[in-house]
């Protein structure tokens, strides 16, 4: 099968590309920077520039495609608003995939989207949904809960350097999930009739909590966590004020999303059902201990060598090296 697969330079979208040309699927990847896509390239995907801000880029990246994976956002660096990419851009991307008579479309969205009108990010994804149902292509939307890579930067590094971790409110629970693995799910899903014009949580083995997450980066890391926690208060002030400025337009949308976070409402689901109908093994499934076991085994690894090398012929004059040391 003929992939268009859209964000395939994020974080999820690496994995999806990776997924499908593991498992034979000739991918082609959308992307606005080619030289951001090297690795792509590399891995055996064909490569098109495009933006789905600009329609006229897009009916030749579809040509003679059999399904689209789109796992494009904007990000909180880029210039263009979420409301740019990932409604405008988003409602461009599905008009023109019916217009080139591609059926099967897969979208990630975000679970509990239809619980918060308010706040945009969830409502942009809402209405994506809608759009998707109405438009007659053969769409699966797979709703997520959060990305297991994003807690090496929000928790590891802090604690592992000794700078401070971030709270804020109450400590949701949200069932992370490692993206190799929402990989499979999306990939899989394009195999799977039974996946088509429906909707399914994919969200991780268990939901974890702020403080849960902090205990365990503690003990493999061996290192304590320096808290300072911020109240909803100040977050809703910080997001009223970056509502006044074009530049913090992002960083607003992504504080509201954040207050959501700091809600205390679970973001998590039941999966039982999902794994039988995509024919996966839970057993498979990353859990986040053996997530950040690995991640922590690795650096710890890495920390060791590189104080081995700055101390290697550093020993005082006249002493005798420890012989039995092992």
């Amino acid at each position: 099968m003929k992939l268009l697969v859209v964000g395939a330079t994020g974080t999820l979208g690496r994995q999806v590309a990776r997924q499908a040309l593991d498992e034979d699927h000739e991918v082609r990847c959308l992307v606005r920077n080619p030289n951001k896509a090297i690795f792509l390239k590399e891995w055996g995907a064909e490569i098109v520039k495009g933006d789905l801000c600009d329609q006229s880029t897009l009916p030749s990246a579809l040509e003679g495609v059999d399904a689209v994976i789109d796992a494009a956002t904007a990000r909180v660096t880029d210039n263009l608003r979420a409301w740019d990419v990932d409604w405008l851009g988003k409602v461009n991307l599905i008009q023109a995939t019916k217009a080139a008579g591609v059926d099967r479309y897969i979208f990630f969205s975000v679970i509990n989207a239809d619980q918060y009108p308010e706040v945009p990010l969830m409502d942009i994804k809402r209405c994506t949904e809608l759009f998707l149902a109405e438009s007659g292509l053969d769409y699966t939307v797979l709703r997520l809960a959060g990305f297991m890579q994003g807690l090496i930067s929000q928790y590891a590094i802090p604690i592992l350097e000794e700078q401070v971790v971030w709270v804020s409110g109450e400590s949701t629970p949200i069932a992370y999930m490692n993206t190799q693995d929402v990989a499979k799910f999306a990939v899989r899903s394009l195999s799977v009739p039974e996946t088509a014009k429906k909707t399914f949580p994919v969200v991780g083995t268990k939901a974890w909590g702020a403080y849960e997450i902090m205990n365990l980066c503690e003990n493999l890391s061996g290192k304590n966590t320096r808290i300072s926690r911020v109240s909803l208060t100040v977050l809703g002030l910080l997001r009223r004020i970056t509502r006044f400025c074009e530049w913090g337009q992002n960083t607003a949308d992504r504080l509201t999303f954040a207050e959501v976070l700091a809600s205390g409402q679970p973001f998590d689901a039941a999966m039982d059902d999902v794994y039988k109908t995509f024919g996966l093994d839970p057993q498979e499934t990353t859990t986040l201990e053996e997530y950040m076991q690995e991640y922590f085994n690795r650096i710890m690894k890495k920390l060791k060598e590189i104080d081995y090398e700055k101390n290697k012929g550093k020993k005082k004059k006249g002493t005798i090296p420890y012989r039995n040391q092992f």
